[in-house]
Formats: C-alpha cells, sequence, structure tokens
C-alpha cells in the first residue's frame, strides 16, 4: 500500500504534460503578454514582427507554442520560406537579429524544437533554423557563428554612462557636438532616413527592404519603434530607426551619408540614442549584431559592450550541408561587389524583389 500511496503523491507533484499548437491570432494576445514576462524575449518574437512579415513578404506563418496547465510556457516564431536561392526552409525568425525559442523550462523548448523538426520533415524542407540569441547545443543541429551581438546595461544617469566609454569614443561624440549637429524624431522623416538607408545597403552589396516594410513596422507595433535622425545645416546625414521593447532599446535599421563619418554623425547620434533610453527609464542597449571583422564589428567594438557570439542552430532535414548565404560566402562575395556597384535607382528598385531570397 505504501508503494501505491508514494506512486500516486509523485503523480500529483509531476508537472502536467505540455502540449504544442500551432499559432493563430485569436491567441496573440496570450503570446505578447508571455513574452514581456520572458527576459529572452524580443521584438523579433512579438506578433507584431509576425504581421509585418505576412503582409510585407507574404511567408506562411508556422509558428508555435507550447501550454502547460492551459498556460503559455513557450513560443517558437517559424516561417516557411520558399524560393529558387534558399529552396524550401523554416526559419525563425526572417530578417530579424534574434529568433528562435522562448519558454519558461526546458521541457517546453524541447518539445517546441521536436515539433518544428516534425513540420520540416513533412513538408519536405531543406533546413531548420533557429537564431537563438543563447541555447543549448542540439542533436544533430549544427552551429552557425558568422555573427556576435552586442549590448550593454545602461546607468542610471546619462554622465555615468558617458565616463564607462572609451576616450576615443568620447572624442568622436564631442566632435559631433561641436559640428553643430541637430537631432529630430519623427516618422515624417521615413523617405529622408530610407534614402540614407539604400546608400548604406548598397555600399555593403546587400538588396534593401522597400519603403512599406519599415511603413508597416510603424503601424504594426503601434509606438514601439522610434526614427531619429541627425542633420547638418538642415541636411539629413543619419538615421537609426530603432525599437523599445521591455527594458530595451534595439537600435535596428540604420543609414548614413558619405560624409557622415567626417561629422562624425554615427557616434553622435548612437550617443544620443543612449541617453534617451536612459532617461525613459530603459535599462538596457542592444546593438544588436554584426559580422566578425566587418566594419560594423569594429565601430560597436568601440562603445564597451559584453560581445556575445550568436550561436544560430541549424538542423540539416533534406539539405546536406548547412546553408550560406552571406556576402562573406565567396559564391556571393561577387555578387555582393557587383550589387555595390549599380547605380543607386537600380538597386533602390531591384532591391526589394531581391531582397526575399535572402530571409
Amino acid at each position: 500500500m505504501a508503494g501505491v500511496r508514494t506512486q500516486a503523491v509523485a503523480a500529483e507533484l509531476k508537472p502536467p504534460a505540455v502540449t504544442i499548437s500551432d499559432f493563430d491570432f485569436g491567441i496573440a494576445g496570450e503570446w505578447d503578454h508571455f513574452l514581456v514576462l520572458n527576459p529572452q524575449a524580443t521584438p523579433f518574437h512579438s506578433t507584431a514582427w509576425m504581421r509585418a512579415l505576412k503582409k510585407t513578404f507574404n511567408y506562411e506563418n508556422r509558428s508555435l507554442y507550447a501550454e502547460r496547465d492551459g498556460k503559455i510556457s513557450g513560443v517558437l516564431p517559424l516561417f516557411l520560406v520558399s524560393n529558387w536561392i534558399v529552396g524550401r526552409c523554416l526559419i525563425s525568425t526572417p530578417f530579424a537579429d534574434y529568433g528562435g525559442i522562448c519558454a519558461e523550462d526546458e521541457e517546453s523548448a524541447d518539445a517546441l524544437v521536436a515539433r518544428a523538426v516534425e513540420i520540416g520533415i513533412a513538408e519536405k524542407i531543406g533546413f531548420l533554423e533557429l537564431r537563438h540569441k543563447t541555447g543549448k547545443p542540439r542533436p544533430k543541429f549544427h552551429i552557425k557563428d558568422l555573427y556576435v551581438s552586442f549590448a550593454t546595461e545602461l546607468a542610471t544617469e546619462p554622465e555615468a554612462q558617458f565616463k564607462r566609454l572609451p576616450r576615443d569614443t568620447r572624442y568622436m561624440i564631442r566632435k559631433g557636438e561641436k559640428a553643430g549637429l541637430e537631432l529630430r524624431s519623427g516618422f515624417e522623416q521615413l523617405p529622408e532616413f530610407y534614402e540614407l538607408f539604400t546608400l548604406n545597403w548598397r555600399r555593403f552589396g546587400t538588396p534593401v527592404f522597400s519603403p512599406q516594410w519599415l511603413e508597416t513596422l510603424v503601424h504594426e507595433f503601434q509606438g514601439g519603434v522610434d526614427l531619429t535622425m541627425v542633420r547638418a545645416n538642415g541636411r539629413p546625414v543619419a538615421g537609426v530607426f530603432s525599437f523599445r521593447f521591455r527594458n530595451t532599446l534595439f537600435p535596428h535599421y540604420s543609414g548614413a551619408s558619405p560624409d557622415a563619418n567626417t561629422l562624425a554623425a554615427n557616434n553622435f547620434i548612437y550617443w544620443e540614442l543612449m541617453k534617451s533610453a536612459i532617461n525613459q527609464g530603459l535599462r538596457r542597449f542592444d546593438f544588436g549584431r554584426s559580422k566578425k571583422n566587418t566594419g560594423a564589428y569594429q565601430f560597436k567594438s568601440a562603445w564597451n559592450m559584453q560581445v556575445d557570439p550568436l550561436e544560430y542552430q541549424v538542423c540539416m532535414i533534406r539539405r546536406r550541408s548547412p546553408p550560406n548565404f552571406s556576402p562573406a560566402n565567396p559564391r556571393f562575395a561577387l555578387a555582393a561587389d557587383l550589387w555595390s556597384r549599380m547605380p543607386l535607382k537600380a538597386t533602390t528598385w531591384l532591391g526589394p524583389h531581391v531582397v526575399r531570397w535572402f530571409p
């Protein structure tokens, strides 16, 4: 009898089983509420990002969520992408620095991954890519370590934050201040920002988004995004499109004129964004990802931030080798170089048609 009672007590103490369900927008409120409470969450896990992807690129939403005892215990934003470049693949999350699983326990996380792999097998996809900020190694998943992330905890006062910066960075910020640069915020500047944005992306040899992508993000995030521009004598020279999520500022998209570095406009604008974040009570500044040994990597390295490897995880399902569609891949380096030499009007027109091939 004692053994029976022990088994009964153990059954009562065992947590309820995790169930996995397909996402639908009927549970969008619960999904987003879960993200607010989860420290792993980013704006790229949100239903606003999902809606923007669907409206702009029409990718198929295959997102999943885990439940225990009727409450969400984990989420996995997931999209099916299919084109002649990447083939058929599942990505979490397209066009985002971060993605993958947000879960409150390993059982929920494991169940979400298992279900995503099942979908991949059933859909006969080439690969499944999870863009985790951090995540435990999983059997049969390859690590894609092309990027690192930069982030820092913010001081409670701008003066204390300024003292944390390296001397050379402080010098460049002061240089921008002495240049008489003017700061403006507001989405009426989107057309001007987009012009600078397209200049940057062509210089990097990367196809650019349509302006509708940015407009859709503004609409879907409803107050969770900002656009800040720097002007010299009224002329726009740098701009940053940022997300505010939980207690963190994510400066995500940027654009700059050819003379922005001479004016120290990039140092100036990011410092102003840091000050604004502190004054808003935000506690963290996430500078996003950069490829190792690039100009963006060097620039972000000068801000005394924590640098963490982003170990994206890729599961081969029908594909034999991990995908590498980066310009760092020699197969794409020539195409990137040619793109950077094309007329700006041509890349601005072609970019929105091509960028959806490289999510």
